[in-house]
């Protein structure tokens, strides 16, 4: 851990975590409106997670295979709430 690395895990812990808190406030949503914003704000963080694991993987090289594989799991999560989302809109 240096300067670098340490506020990028910084960075990487508080956008994937609030994926799951947002995916939660959606579950108890007052409304469809309200469903629909928490999560497409878990949409964000997850793509937000998917840049600060890039950026790992480029401050410490040797990290790129579970870069690569927390990435893919970041854009899977990504693509799911696109799909909540547009069907929720279409409902």
């Amino acid at each position: 851990r240096d300067e670098v690395t340490r506020s990028l895990i910084s960075q990487i812990i508080r956008s994937a975590t609030s994926i799951g808190a947002n995916y939660m406030e959606a579950n108890q949503a007052s409304s469809k409106k309200d469903f629909r914003n928490k999560i497409q704000i878990s949409r964000k963080e997850s793509n937000e997670t998917k840049h600060w694991i890039r950026m790992i993987a480029k401050a410490v090289p040797e990290s790129g295979a579970k870069c690569k594989e927390l990435w893919k799991e970041a854009h899977a999560l990504t693509l799911i709430f696109a799909k909540i989302s547009r069907s929720s809109t279409e409902n």
